[in-house]
């Protein structure tokens, strides 16, 4: 699979890294506003042979590519996904989805309309506890979740862009906590409430602290509490979870603690008794492995014409979650989360 990668910026390394461990995967074409980054990417990454360029639509013409992937800002996302497929090109682009809710339908609805498979790298979904919860729920061990519960709480200090940004938090981070809590419980957000704030500590100028609740229907419910500026026991890149069911409760620390509980039979006073239950072993066909698994699971997508587990006919719905949870801030309101549905 011949492909242009397009947004040569420091997103792009982990594309780059991921892309030369697989077989048949050729970056035939580089692409950037500052061809010099471009080929410095070149160099750095042996891909002398690659076109270089600052205009899509020419290399793409030049050569030709089975996919174009897509490392851009997300305000230049529409654009990109407009001549990808326009070259006829399968399109896999970095979080987020789009920059807008219509700006994300109308990349869905351009992706149908061109018959091209269209993809988000959206990565928490590959990693190995997160399809062991999924499973785990699935498996009924604990019956049906009724509330998540994820905490997010690391201050990095990026400097840039991140730290002038409106909403920073929830446009910028949260999605990718939103999907890894709508993929393990299996939910279908329809309304969300959120309080943004910024703490005196803080060192962003807007949306560095959120709380938000998001109903996931079935009588399921989701809370997250997250801050970019929360120094002192931070919690891991993945958050920290609470998963409460009808018969127990399982707990993740976001590395490798992962303990669930079970109802026994008895009470201990007030209290019914538990017991330790396991939570199985990664099942070998659970694709893990981040930017790697979700670019082989592409490949495989265009290789057998199947739609790949990240689509943007799905993620939309978990895109609709931040924007919900933006609306609800901006507004102080309970939003209803609506997404265009898959078809």
């Amino acid at each position: 699979m011949n492909v242009v990668l397009v947004g040569c910026g420091a997103m792009s390394r982990q594309w780059l890294d991921a892309a030369r461990q697989i077989d048949g995967l050729a970056i035939v074409g580089l692409v950037d506003l500052d061809a010099e980054r471009a080929k410095a990417r070149a160099r750095e990454y042996d891909l002398a042979s690659a076109v270089i360029g600052t205009s899509l639509d020419a290399v793409l013409d030049q050569t030709r590519p089975d996919a174009v992937f897509d490392v851009v800002v997300p305000a230049a996302r529409r654009e990109v996904a407009f001549s990808a497929f326009a070259h006829n090109c399968h399109l896999l682009t970095e979080k987020p989805l789009a920059d807008s809710p219509e700006n994300a339908r109308a990349i869905i609805e351009a992706a149908r309309r061109a018959e091209r498979i269209h993809a988000v790298v959206q990565n928490r979904r590959y990693v190995a506890n997160v399809r062991r919860i999924r499973r785990f729920l699935d498996s009924g061990a604990i019956g049906a979740a009724t509330s998540i519960h994820a905490d997010f709480f690391v201050a990095p200090h990026f400097g840039g862009f991140r730290e002038e940004m409106a909403h920073v938090l929830l446009l910028d981070m949260a999605i990718h906590t939103f999907d890894a809590a709508r993929y393990m419980a299996a939910g279908e957000p329809s309304s969300v409430y959120c309080q943004e704030w910024e703490p005196a500590n803080s060192w962003y100028r807007q949306g560095s602290s959120a709380s938000a609740v998001i109903d996931f229907g079935s009588g399921k419910v989701f809370t997250y509490a997250g801050s970019w500026c929360a120094d002192g026991f931070r919690t891991s890149w993945e958050g920290s979870w609470r998963i409460v069911a009808e018969r127990g409760s399982l707990i993740w620390d976001g590395h490798d603690g992962l303990k669930a509980e079970v109802v026994a039979s008895g009470r201990d006073g007030l209290i019914d008794k538990t017991q330790p239950i396991d939570v199985p072993p990664l099942d070998p066909a659970d694709r893990i492995g981040g930017h790697l698994g979700i670019i082989r699971d592409f490949m495989h997508a265009i290789e057998t014409g199947n739609e790949p587990e990240t689509r943007g006919a799905d993620n939309i719905k978990s895109l609709a979650m931040v924007f919900g949870a933006i609306e609800s801030a901006e507004t102080g309101r309970r939003v209803a989360i609506t997404a265009q549905d898959e078809k």
